[in-house]
């Protein structure tokens, strides 16, 4: 009798054991999806990290030098010299041309 209640205790002791490994906190199904979540991180980071290069050197450009000032001021705010013309280009699609 002694033995079967011990083999009984052992084996509840094993199956809450095996069900904090699998399961439970820190356990095997929490680990995996911490990595996913890491990984996912890890590439929203790099994708991040282009794009403030992509800024850092466009900010070294328009410390630099006039030319990229230029450049940026022609294409946000329609900068146009004095002896300039502009040109304004409209493309017409088949929804925007009237017919008669």
């Amino acid at each position: 009798m002694n033995r079967r209640v011990a083999v009984a205790i052992l084996s509840v002791m094993l199956a809450g054991l095996q069900y904090r490994f699998w399961i439970g906190d820190g356990g095997v199904y929490e680990t995996g999806r911490q990595q996913v979540a890491v990984e996912a991180r890890i590439a929203d980071n790099a994708k991040l990290q282009l794009r403030n290069a992509a800024l850092q050197a466009e900010v070294d450009d328009l410390r630099a030098g006039g030319a990229a000032i230029e450049t940026h001021a022609r294409k946000s705010l329609g900068m146009v010299k004095r002896e300039e013309t502009f040109f304004l280009v409209v493309n017409a699609t088949a929804g925007d041309v009237a017919t008669p």
